[in-house]
């Protein structure tokens, strides 16, 4: 059975960084790509970044570009998204997503992150 696991949020102030990890199971990790969205009070559920199975090619949103960054280890079947320079607006609930290039997809249970002025 599929299983992403997320771990590594809580609340922090504005400025500081926190590191986010998600470990998967029950799947072949490497052969799919690894994403992280978030979803804030209010707002749509918006892609956050992604990192393809080999881990050579990443992607950013805009709004965290320059902080966060993306990354992988097919040998632990983790993937962490470090974030840095954090602001309120990155405040939700941010979950891992798996998905293959035959559309199989997997959620994680989400994990918190609050980020106070």
């Amino acid at each position: 059975q599929a299983q992403l696991v997320e771990s590594g949020g809580g609340l922090v102030q504005a400025g500081e960084s926190l590191i986010l990890s998600c470990t998967a199971s029950g799947f072949p990790f490497q052969h799919y790509t690894m994403s992280w969205y978030r979803h804030a009070p209010g707002k749509g559920r918006e892609l956050v970044a992604g990192v393809t199975g080999s881990g050579n090619s990443t992607l950013l949103a805009d709004a965290v570009k320059g902080r966060f960054t993306i990354s992988r280890d097919n040998g632990k079947n983790t993937v962490h998204l470090g974030m840095n320079n954090l602001i309120p607006d990155d405040t939700a609930i941010y979950y891992c997503h798996a998905s293959s290039e035959d559309a199989r997809v997997y959620w994680g249970q989400g994990t918190t992150v609050a980020v106070s002025p």
